[in-house]
């Protein structure tokens, strides 16, 4: 008779793509969730939590693949109802096409203009790479219903104050702003008719900041070829009808006013051109009155964000200072956020224009930056450790621990086998634990506990000489009545 066949062990790994956050790592993130919503609310928005799933129809256009419905998302689709095929659901691909459902679903009870903040994790089921994962979190801050530019400036700002909030200070970060619209009107002064063509030519704009002034005006003409020899087709313009665009990348200049006549030059006589163009000069405007320069926010036509998504400004925050990749080579920390106006985000559902705007930061890309610069803390304080010298006194033990934490403080009984005591102070170690308090059969008889200071302890072992360590010990006696207030002392760095 055959044996019947184990059934195999599953693999303890994560999903390819996804990853494990631990204790020190979600207290950071968590901590810079709550920064960031202290600003958005500072500024008069309102947090919102709306589902993680939402049907495949509600995403529509902000699917990262239109023409694959269910690439790019985690889908699937619901048990039939009688006659009725179940519906296609999704994980959220971001948090905007849930603002998009979320308000025209409510629009008769929220207030218009409508401003709003999320944050959570979205998800997307696209190739994953070195820091770049199925799983991440966003958070966003939009403003629907309100058509002046002034709600773009207002985003823009704070944004400026969210990245400076969080411990990005002046001089390591800028925000660059442009204007769909001018885009527009740069497209519109070369006459292009060809559907094909324009997408080309959208896209090789998208490649400026990779290729350069001379790299664009190659692939908008016959080709060229890239950094591993392989030949990309061009566009096939002319010289004279590339100049435009390459007029309209190159317009920035040393002030807000230059880069404005520059853009003026470059749309030619568009009248969308000339109304972005209006649109940039009053967000410059705006942001100036405002107290915030070109030192932090700068007009920038090189900022081209989403190309078939945005009607209206964009903009891009960008890290300034220079990290070593996993080559030891230096780099830009590049973009953390960015966002625009989308004036048709809730048409798809009311048939209505509804003018929004907003941005989106990623926070697990701040986190990265934060660490790059040595400036996240990720040295958590584990919390106070009672000891266990004896099993069968384990009340004694819990009233320690539920006195230490009715006042404030971190603290936890040891719940291993007590057996061996060095075991117990392996694990404190091992938990980053301050204090370990000690009450075995003699101290209890004495009325008193034994501190241990950990954090003293450590120091001494690595620095002290021997007078040192006697003059000073890491562990003493102290009466059962003052274990809080001895403990609160150490913890307060005054012991």
């Amino acid at each position: 008779m055959a044996k019947p066949k184990k059934t195999p062990r599953p693999r303890a790994q994560t999903p390819k793509g996804f990853r494990d956050y631990f204790g020190t790592e979600v207290t950071a993130r968590n901590d810079m969730l709550q920064t960031i919503a202290g600003v958005y609310h500072r500024y008069g928005f309102d947090a919102l939590e709306s589902a993680g799933v939402e049907t495949v129809e509600a995403l529509g256009k902000f699917l990262p693949d239109v023409d694959r419905p269910n690439e790019g998302v985690f889908a699937w689709q619901e048990d039939a109802e009688v006659d009725r095929p179940g519906d296609w659901l999704a994980l959220r691909y971001d948090l905007t096409a849930p603002l998009a459902r979320v308000y025209a679903q409510h629009r008769n009870d929220l207030p218009l203009p409508y401003r709003r903040y999320a944050m959570g994790p979205v998800w997307r089921n696209e190739k994953p790479g070195p820091g770049r994962f199925r799983q991440f979190y966003q958070c966003d801050a939009d403003t629907v219903g309100a058509a002046s530019v002034a709600a773009d400036a207002e985003i823009c700002a704070m944004l400026a104050d969210t990245l400076e909030a969080v411990g990005i200070p002046r001089g390591d970060y800028v925000i660059r702003v442009n204007n769909r619209k001018v885009l527009n009107g740069v497209l519109e002064s070369m006459g292009l008719d060809d559907g094909d063509q324009r997408d080309a030519v959208l896209r090789t704009i998208d490649k400026f900041d990779k290729v350069g002034e001379a790299g664009v005006r190659e692939l908008l003409g016959k080709g060229r070829l890239d950094a591993s020899g392989a030949y990309i087709d061009g566009v096939g313009l002319s010289d004279a009808q590339a100049e435009p665009v390459v007029a309209f990348l190159t317009s920035k200049g040393d002030s807000a006013d230059a880069t404005l006549t520059n853009l003026n030059a470059a749309i030619g006589d568009s009248a969308i051109g000339a109304e972005g163009v209006n649109e940039l000069s009053q967000i410059a405007a705006l942001l100036e009155a405002q107290g915030y320069g070109p030192d932090r926010i700068e007009i920038d036509p090189s900022v081209v964000r989403g190309l078939g998504y945005y009607t209206g400004p964009v903009f891009e925050a960008e890290l300034t200072f220079e990290i070593l990749d996993e080559k030891g080579r230096k780099r830009q920390f590049g973009s953390v956020a960015g966002g625009g106006r989308y004036d048709d985000l809730v048409k798809r559902f009311t048939g209505q224009v509804v003018p929004a705007t907003g941005v989106s930061i990623g926070v697990d890309r701040l986190l990265a930056a934060l660490d790059a610069k040595g400036r996240l803390d990720t040295s958590a304080q584990g919390p106070v450790v009672v000891t266990v010298m004896d099993r069968d006194r384990m009340a004694d033990y819990q009233a320690m621990v539920s006195e230490l934490r009715q006042a404030g403080i971190r603290a936890e009984v040891y719940l291993g086998n007590p057996k061996n005591f060095g075991n117990q102070l392996k694990y404190a170690d091992k938990r980053a634990s301050p204090v370990a308090v000690i009450e075995g059969a003699d101290e209890k008889a004495q009325g008193i506990v034994q501190i241990k200071d950990l954090i003293l302890g450590a120091k001494i072992a690595e620095n002290a000489s021997l007078d040192e360590w006697k003059e000073r010990p890491s562990q003493y006696a102290v009466p059962r009545a003052e274990l809080v207030a001895r403990v609160k002392a150490i913890l307060d760095g005054q012991a």
